[in-house]
Order: C-alpha cells, then sequence, then structure tokens
C-alpha cells in the first residue's frame, strides 16, 4: 500500500535524494546517446578507417535497442517493481560500458552499445515512473520539468565532455560510466522507493508487445540502412513494409486488447498525442544538430577532437540555463509557448548556419551564434514537451514516459540516418552536403513546432490540458492516487516496506 505521505499529498520524505539519483542514472543514459558523436573520427583510426558509414552503428546499434525496448522496459518495471528494474538497469548499463571501453575491435564495440541501450531502456522511463509518485501533484510540472531539462542537458553536453575525454583516449567516453554507475546503486538501494504491480495483476499482453518491438526495430534499421543499401532496394522496403505490418498490428491490439502494450487510451489526450509526434520530429531535427555540428567543425574547420568539444560548450551552457528554469517558464507562459518557441529557435540555428557558415573558420561571428540558438531551443522545448506524461495518472507515468522517449528515439535514429545519407561520403568535406544537412535541421525542427501549436491549442479549447486520462484498472487491481500502480504495492527506501 501507499506510504501516509503518498496517501496524503506530501510525497516521499527524501524526495529530492530521489530526484538526485534519478536525475544522475537518467543523465548518464542520456549522456551516452550524443557523447559518442565527437568520438567518431578517433574511433576510425584506431579501427584501421572505416568509414562514417560503418561506424554509425555505434550510433544506430544504441539508438534502435533503446528505442525498440523503451515500452517493454517501462511495463515491465510497473509489474515486476520499477526500482529494481531501474538498478539493475544501472548494472546492465555500467558492465557494457566497460565492455565498450575494452573492445578490440569495431563490431565488438557495437555490440556493447547494443547492450548498453538495453541497460538505458530500463532506467530512462522508468527514472520518470518512480518520480512522479515521489512528489505531490502541486510540484509534479517543477520535477518533470527538472528531469526533461536533465536530458536536453545530457544531449548538448555530450559533445563537449566527450572532446575532453577523446583527447586522452576515446575509449574514456565509456570508463567515465563505471564509477557514475556504482555510485547511483549505492544511493539508489537507499533512497528509491519500490513501486509495483499489486497481487492479481497480469503481464502486458504477449502479441502487442512482440509486434512494437518489431515496429520499432524494423522501421530503424530500414532507415539506418537506407543509404548503404538504397532507398529502394528491395532490402529497405522489404523492412518498411513489414514494419507498417507490424505497426498495423500494434495498433489494432492496443485499441482491442485489454492488457496491450500501449493502451489506446493514452492517446485520447491530444496534448499527450502531439507531444509523442512533436518529439519525434522534434529529434530528428536535434539528433541531426548535433552531429552535422561535430562533424563540420572537424571535416570542414579540421578542428581537433578537445577544440570541437571546447568549441561546442556554449550551447550546453545555453541549454542548461533554460532547462534549469523550465519548471518556472513553464508555470509562466504555460507550455504551448515555450516547446513552439524552442523548437523554432533550433530551426533559426540551422537556417543561420546555412545562410552564413563558411568553409574557413569564422568561429565568433558566423558559428556561436547559431550553436547558443540551438542550445536555448534545446532547453527551452524538451521539458515541456516531457511534461506531457505528466497529464497522465500516476500509473501510466511510467508507460507514458516511454513512449515519449520512444517518439525521441526513434526520430534521433532517424535525423542520424538521413543526416548521413544527406551527407553522401564516408569522410563529408563539400560545404554544400552540409548545407542539405542543415536544411533538413530545419524543415524537421519547424514541423515540430507546428504540431506542438496546433494539437496544444486544441487541447486547452477542448479542456483537456490539464486533465489526466481516466484509464481503469487492470482486473484484480485498483488505481490509486500518488503511485499505487493498479492496486499495486508502493514500498519505502531500501528493503524497508512502506506501511
Amino acid at each position: 500500500m501507499a506510504t501516509e505521505a503518498t496517501r496524503s499529498g506530501a510525497g516521499h520524505p527524501r524526495r529530492w535524494a530521489v530526484l538526485a539519483v534519478l536525475a544522475a542514472v537518467a543523465f548518464m543514459a542520456q549522456l551516452d546517446l550524443f557523447i559518442v558523436n565527437i568520438a567518431v573520427p578517433a574511433m576510425s583510426r584506431s579501427f584501421g578507417g572505416a568509414g562514417l558509414s560503418g561506424l554509425s552503428w555505434v550510433l544506430n546499434a544504441y539508438a534502435i535497442v533503446f528505442a525498440a525496448l523503451l515500452v517493454p522496459a517501462g511495463r515491465l518495471a510497473d509489474h515486476f517493481g520499477r526500482r529494481l528494474v531501474l538498478l539493475s538497469g544501472v548494472v546492465v548499463f555500467t558492465l557494457a560500458s566497460v565492455l565498450c571501453a575494452l573492445a578490440p575491435t569495431l563490431p565488438v564495440l557495437v555490440g556493447g552499445r547494443a547492450v548498453q541501450a538495453v541497460g538505458a531502456a530500463m532506467i530512462v522511463p522508468t527514472s520518470l515512473g518512480l518520480l512522479l509518485p515521489s512528489f505531490p501533484p502541486r510540484q509534479h510540472t517543477l520535477v518533470v520539468g527538472v528531469w526533461a531539462g536533465v536530458a536536453a542537458v545530457a544531449a548538448s553536453s555530450g559533445s563537449p565532455v566527450g572532446g575532453v575525454l577523446v583527447a586522452v583516449d576515446w575509449r574514456w567516453i565509456f570508463l567515465v560510466n563505471v564509477p557514475i554507475g556504482v555510485a547511483t546503486v549505492v544511493a539508489g538501494l537507499r533512497v528509491l522507493p519500490e513501486i509495483r504491480a499489486g497481487r492479481g495483476a497480469r503481464l502486458p499482453d504477449a502479441v502487442s508487445t512482440v509486434s512494437l518491438l518489431a515496429a520499432v526495430t524494423l522501421l530503424v534499421l530500414a532507415t539506418v540502412q537506407g543509404p548503404a543499401w538504397g532507398w529502394g532496394s528491395a532490402g529497405v522496403v522489404g523492412l518498411l513494409a513489414a514494419a507498417a505490418l507490424a505497426t498495423v498490428v500494434t495498433v489494432r491490439r492496443s485499441a482491442r486488447h485489454p492488457r496491450a502494450l500501449v493502451e489506446a487510451s493514452l492517446f485520447r489526450g491530444r496534448e499527450f498525442t502531439g507531444a509523442s509526434v512533436a518529439l519525434l520530429l522534434f529529434y530528428v531535427a536535434f539528433g541531426a544538430w548535433l552531429l552535422i555540428t561535430v562533424l563540420f567543425l572537424q571535416d570542414v574547420w579540421h578542428y581537433s577532437a578537445l577544440r570541437a568539444g571546447v568549441a561546442i560548450v556554449p550551447g550546453p551552457l545555453a541549454s542548461a540555463a533554460f532547462a534549469v528554469n523550465s519548471g518556472r517558464i513553464t508555470g509562466r507562459f504555460g507550455r504551448v509557448l515555450p516547446a513552439a518557441a524552442g523548437t523554432s529557435l533550433l530551426a533559426l540555428a540551422a537556417v543561420f548556419w546555412l545562410l552564413v557558415a563558411p568553409a574557413h573558420p569564422a568561429y565568433a561571428a558566423d558559428f556561436l551564434p547559431g550553436l547558443l540558438l540551438g542550445g536555448a531551443g534545446a532547453g527551452l522545448a524538451q521539458a515541456p514537451m516531457f511534461a506531457a506524461a505528466g497529464t497522465l495518472p500516476p500509473d501510466r507515468a511510467t508507460t507514458g514516459s516511454a513512449v515519449l522517449n520512444m517518439s525521441r528515439q526513434v526520430g534521433s535514429a532517424i535525423g542520424v540516418a538521413v543526416l548521413v545519407a544527406l551527407l553522401a561520403s564516408p569522410q563529408p568535406h563539400a560545404l554544400a552536403a552540409f548545407h542539405r544537412g542543415w536544411a533538413l535541421v530545419a524543415g524537421a525542427a519547424l514541423g515540430a513546432a507546428l504540431v506542438v501549436t496546433v494539437t496544444h491549442r486544441a487541447a486547452d479549447r477542448r479542456g483537456t490540458r490539464e486533465a489526466p486520462v481516466a484509464v481503469p484498472p487492470e482486473p484484480g487491481g485498483t488505481a490509486a492516487g500518488g503511485g499505487a500502480y493498479e492496486g499495486g504495492t508502493v514500498c519505502g527506501s531500501g528493503a524497508r516496506a512502506a506501511r
């Protein structure tokens, strides 16, 4: 049952410690999505001059596995215990980081990244599923903003942190996870509550679980292989057709089965639906923007990894400045304006570079403004979009977070894959190729801005902007407020059961 603090709406007595632990593990998992970008040239030298198409699998393996497993991992966490799954994920992630650091060949590194992604999928949605029940409802906007802000800062910090570490050895971008992982497991065992489904709750439907895994995996695989195989090739067309079939099965199962992996009821609220689509489009832009920034500095201006990392620092700083104030900004202006402004700023950054970025270094005048605009946009946009998970009942926070993160990861994988295709060579140097990449970023970011504006304002008119979606409990359980999942149990810190 829930704690007295939870039932009274006061939240977990150590909720700020809970927030610190969950922010740390989420930061670690999110950082590794992007820290690899700046290490690509160094990895190429280590592995016999491997080209960008081959090395992109170091990014894509992580993105595919992460995207495919987010929702299943979130639902299993609800069933078996969110703390158990999260801390198990940290252990898997940490051990896989060691494997990546010691990888003697590129295939071993790609395999290690895939295992890392399994751990990350267990961490990210579960962290939000533990966070919301630990805080009273009046603080949900604040803490979701902090959580999403951490994601924005982690993504933007990947290149500068990676640049410093690559200057020593690219393998340090993985070894740095080890002390963080060990520390968060120790702290998590002490302060995190346990939340799980109650007795009699049943596992999610197997058919919808397998079909969603297939749909996401096949879609992202087709996208990342498109540049290498050819978009009209039999392999890519076959993968896309199979992904479409799996998607149809998933949608039909979600609409008809009472225990579908992704319940159709999640999408009855326009704000959550809009945020899911907007995050996909935004991360098509953002994933491409992060990679193209690193490649431009190193391949066109011939910066070293360290110099490129230092040059990118103002971007994460601008992102952090807005991210840490996201709760205050959202409280003052609502969710629509910050999200639309942030996505538009990322588009403006790409347009700026498209118009003025020269073939020879001119950092202060022709590169820094775009970096500041893009960083500010990332920090401003993500928190209000992720905050859409807060419009769901607490017992659906983990699944909702998983869906939003799945949209983000699919978008990021698509953005990287399409960018690789637009650059059109293993080691791009022509400025015209980067113009195509910046046009991709601008178009996808503007699409996200349009979706956010249209869907959120429609939700406002319907009066659903802040209203949770009513989701009936599973048979044998009762939906409990404040974090009890479907008649489930909220346990206290460590091994002590909550009374």
